[in-house]
C-alpha cells in the first residue's frame, strides 16, 4: 500500500493556523505594489522612458551616485555572484549596530527603505487603527493604509515662522486610537526639519500600542539629531534609514529598519526577511566604512542648496527652509502648469501636493544641472503656462489608484 503523501504544513514546522494567516497576508501583499519615490515622480513625469537625457531633479536622487569605495565594492562582489552568502545581511546589520550603539537584533537590512515602511503601516494600522501624517508629506504611507482598510489623517504641516516642522501635538489629536504616526525627518517635499523635543512628545505622549515611525531617509543631509537612540531605549518607535539619498544607492537599493525585536517581528509576516543582494550589501557595508564620506557630501549638496534657494529668493520667489537635497518653490500659478512647461523644455521637476497647489519640489542636482534648471525656469516663468498639463501618463501609471493619496 502506498504511503499517504506527507503535509507540507504539518512538515514546515508550521502550525496549520499561523500558515493560513501567513498565507493571507502573503495573498494580500502580493496584490500591493510598493510605491516608491519613484513610481510616484512617474505618476507627474512626462517622460521618464530615458533618465540619461535631459534633466532630472524630480525624484530626490543623488547624482554624485554610489562612492568610489561602493563601486569597487560592487565590482569585487559581481564574480562571487553565483553564491547567496547570506551571513553577509548579519554583518551589515552588526556594522550599523555597532557604529549606533545598538543590538544587531534591533536592525533588519532591506532592499530599500520602502518595504519596511510599507509592511510596517499594514502590520500597525487598519480598521479602527489610524494613519497619522503629515501635509504634505511622503505618500507611500498612505498608499499601504489604503490597503490595510486604515483612516487616514492628514494633518497640515506647523508654519511658526515658516518652519514647516511636523504638527505633533495636532497630529495626536487627529485620532483617538491611531496605529501608526509618521514622521520623516528631514521632511519629503519640504526639506524641513521637526525638532528632537516635538518628537519627543509624540513618542511620550502616544496613545499605549501606538507606533511612531520616524523616517530618517534625508538625516545625514541635515543638523538633526538621530532618533536611533529611542530604539536603544525600548520605546514604540520604528526608524527607518536608506542609502538612496545621501550614499547615491537609490538604483541599488538598500536600507534598514531600526526598532524592537518584538516590533520588527510583526514585519516577518508581510516579507520582513526577503534577502538583499549581495552587491547592495558590499556597497552599503563599503559606504559605512568609508571616513569623511557623509561630512562631504552633505557640504557637496548643502552649497548647491544654498546657491539655489539664494537665487530664487533674490528673484522674489518664497522657498522652503530646507535642509535636505529638495525644496518646495512656490511657483504663484498652477504648480502643474510649470511642472509641464519646465518638461517641454526637458527639465523635469516634481511633483505637486494638494496641500500646497501652487508648489513644486525641486530636487538638489549637480551645479550645472542647477544651472540649467535656473535659466530654464526663468524662461518659463516669464510666458503664460495657462492650460499647460503634463503628457498623459503610462497605462502602468494610469492604472495604479493614486487618487487616494489626494
Amino acid at each position: 500500500m502506498q504511503s499517504p503523501m506527507p503535509d507540507p504544513i504539518a512538515c514546515s514546522g508550521v502550525s496549520r493556523r499561523s500558515f493560513l494567516r501567513l498565507a493571507a497576508a502573503a495573498s494580500t501583499l502580493a496584490s500591493i505594489p510598493l510605491v516608491t519615490e519613484a513610481h510616484l515622480a512617474m505618476a507627474q513625469r512626462p517622460h521618464f522612458e530615458d533618465p540619461d537625457k535631459g534633466i532630472h531633479i524630480d525624484a530626490n536622487e543623488n547624482p554624485l551616485g554610489p562612492s568610489t569605495a561602493a563601486r569597487e565594492a560592487i565590482a569585487a562582489m559581481i564574480p562571487k555572484g553565483g553564491r547567496y552568502r547570506m551571513n553577509m545581511e548579519g554583518e551589515l546589520a552588526e556594522l550599523f549596530a555597532s557604529q549606533n550603539g545598538l543590538s544587531p537584533d534591533c536592525v533588519i537590512p532591506y532592499a530599500g527603505s520602502s518595504e519596511p515602511l510599507h509592511y510596517s503601516v499594514l502590520a500597525f494600522t487598519g480598521p479602527g487603527k489610524a494613519l497619522v501624517v503629515g501635509d504634505p508629506g511622503y505618500e507611500a504611507p498612505m498608499w499601504a493604509a489604503a490597503i490595510s482598510g486604515a483612516e487616514i489623517k492628514k494633518v497640515p504641516l506647523a508654519d511658526a515662522k515658516g518652519a514647516a516642522s511636523h504638527d505633533v501635538k495636532a497630529m495626536l489629536a487627529a485620532s483617538a486610537t491611531p496605529g501608526l504616526i509618521y514622521i520623516c525627518n528631514p521632511n519629503n517635499p519640504t526639506g524641513t526639519t521637526t525638532p528632537r523635543a516635538d518628537i519627543e512628545w509624540a513618542v511620550a505622549n502616544a496613545p499605549k500600542g501606538t507606533i511612531v515611525m520616524i523616517d530618517e531617509a534625508y538625516i545625514h543631509l541635515s543638523d538633526v539629531p538621530t532618533c536611533l537612540d529611542m530604539v536603544k531605549a525600548g520605546k514604540d518607535v520604528i526608524v527607518l534609514r536608506t542609502f538612496s539619498k545621501l550614499y547615491g544607492m537609490a538604483g541599488i537599493r538598500l536600507g534598514f529598519a531600526a526598532a524592537r525585536p518584538d516590533l520588527l517581528k510583526k514585519l516577518d509576516r508581510f516579507g520582513g526577511r526577503n534577502s538583499v543582494p549581495i552587491t547592495a550589501l558590499a556597497a552599503g557595508m563599503a559606504s559605512l566604512k568609508e571616513a569623511g564620506l557623509v561630512a562631504e557630501r552633505k557640504k557637496i549638496i548643502g552649497d548647491i542648496r544654498e546657491e539655489n534657494l539664494a537665487w530664487l529668493k533674490s528673484k522674489g520667489y518664497a522657498v522652503t527652509p530646507s535642509q535636505s537635497n529638495c525644496f518646495m518653490l512656490d511657483v504663484r500659478r498652477p504648480g502643474k502648469e510649470v511642472l509641464a512647461a519646465m518638461a517641454a523644455k526637458g527639465v523635469y521637476i516634481g511633483r505637486i501636493w494638494p496641500a500646497w497647489p501652487t508648489q513644486v519640489r525641486i530636487t538638489v542636482g549637480t551645479k550645472e544641472e542647477m544651472a540649467v534648471f535656473r535659466t530654464t525656469f526663468e524662461e518659463v516663468m516669464s510666458k503664460t503656462t495657462a492650460g499647460m498639463e503634463p503628457a498623459e501618463l503610462p497605462w502602468r501609471v494610469r492604472e495604479t489608484p493614486f487618487s487616494h493619496l489626494s
